[in-house]
């Protein structure tokens, strides 16, 4: 049986789950970023003390059909800005559209409708984010982290970070704080 889950967009996300799943009893055939298949099917019961259980650690099952999508579009987002370092040869909308095979003009609808913010301010959201991080490792300089970001420039990396943190980059990385916030958060108003 297959379980969607809502919030579950890291290493450590999974590992709750997994640990959830296990006190319950059920056994995780497969674990991936939002979703989960489990052994065999299970009982009502059994799934109403799941929906309790990944409520306590922060998760939410998914039923909604238009949620679910909303949900596989955010983790393609996250996988694309955090988890892919080659650069991809597409528009970000032809790289998601082609990866949840709808037509981005819909999923893009139907994110906007359902967050109330559109796929390319979650993208920035990301990006930025992503950014910060890289900025604060300081193994990188900004030519490296725009091209990595798949930015055209490092200008164009420098006037979005501004524009959402109210900082240059290099004044960031100066910075002590970090101001960084987890990935299930990113994008949300």
């Amino acid at each position: 049986m297959k379980l969607y889950i809502k919030g579950m967009v890291s290493n450590s996300c999974k590992t709750i789950v997994r640990a959830a799943l296990n006190d319950l009893g059920l056994h995780c055939a497969a674990l991936d970023l939002g979703e989960v298949e489990l052994d065999g099917i299970i009982t009502l019961e059994q799934l109403s003390q799941v929906r309790v259980a990944l409520l306590l650690s922060g998760h939410e099952l998914i039923d909604d059909k238009r949620k679910l999508l909303v949900e596989k579009i955010k983790h393609t987002v996250i996988d694309l800005i955090h988890h892919t370092d080659e650069a991809i040869k597409v528009t970000n909308s032809d790289y998601i559209s082609a990866r949840l095979e709808y037509d981005y003009t819909y999923l893009a609808n139907l994110f906007s409708e359902v967050t109330g913010n559109t796929i390319e301010h979650y993208i920035i959201a990301h990006k930025i984010e992503r950014a910060k991080e890289l900025l604060l490792y300081n193994e990188l300089n900004l030519t490296q982290i725009a091209n990595k970001l798949h930015y055209s420039s490092v200008a164009h990396l420098s006037t979005q970070f501004k524009k959402v943190t109210g900082l240059t980059p290099t004044l960031f990385r100066q910075l002590t704080h970090n101001g960084r916030i987890a990935h299930e958060d990113v994008g949300i108003v």
